[in-house]
């Protein structure tokens, strides 16, 4: 027997289960976030060990966990990188591939950083609600829920700077952006009052969605 293991930026999820003998690198895949981390902890393993330099490939967290949800074997991978917990369907997934009795070892903290220009316009008033009035399709105006008419910051937040809205923000496959429409998209959308008027008009995850009208554009954490 040995471990099968998930890392975390946040948590690093790892599961117990026989695993191949067949090669002798652990391999690893998962969050972009952890990847310089992971792979400066391989190097040091190999040069300090009498074992190969594990392998670290990225790819997102979901992406990771959800090769690590695949099964035991000397074709599935040992370690999956994540920057956000496992999820209960994901331990589901795995637990149905013979992937049992996870265990999470956390490394770290992930955390989110709003930068702008060092020359531009200062955000000094940016609060989860401005990102939610920025970045969703559907928000709060006059009372009613309507279709996101801001071009610029200052028409929803006169504190913000009357510059046209541009964000670039994680993609869906990594678990930063998970955290992103946790902490600052589901939170703006509770304090706009958007969330009861999107319950009450069956919109769902519209508290989490983002505008497609080139104002927002994911970027590739890798």
């Amino acid at each position: 027997m040995t471990v099968k293991l998930t890392a975390s930026v946040l948590a690093i999820a790892a599961v117990t289960a026989s695993a191949a003998v067949a090669r002798d690198n652990v391999q690893i895949a998962g969050s972009s976030t952890v990847l310089p981390y992971a792979s400066i902890v391989a190097e040091a393993f190999g040069e300090n060990f009498d074992f190969p330099t594990p392998v670290v490939e990225s790819g997102g967290s979901s992406a990771g966990l959800k090769r690590f949800c695949e099964g035991v074997g000397e074709n599935t991978i040992d370690i999956a990188n994540a920057s956000r917990k496992i999820k209960d369907k994901e331990i589901a997934a795995c637990a149905e591939a013979g992937v049992t009795d996870i265990i999470e070892v956390r490394i770290g903290y992930d955390g989110i950083v709003f930068a702008s220009q060092l020359n531009g316009p200062a955000f000094t008033a940016l609060e989860p609600a401005d990102i939610f009035n920025a970045l969703a399709p559907k928000v709060m105006k006059d009372g009613a829920l309507v279709d996101n008419p801001y071009t610029k910051w200052s028409e929803f937040n006169p504190a913000l700077p009357d510059v046209e809205i541009a964000a670039f923000i994680p993609g869906t496959k990594h678990g930063t952006r998970e955290v992103f429409e946790e902490k600052v998209l589901a939170a703006g959308c509770e304090a706009t009052g958007a969330k009861e008027a999107l319950e009450a008009a069956g919109i769902e995850d519209g508290c989490i969605a983002v505008r497609t009208d080139g104002k927002s554009v994911d970027i590739d954490g890798d």
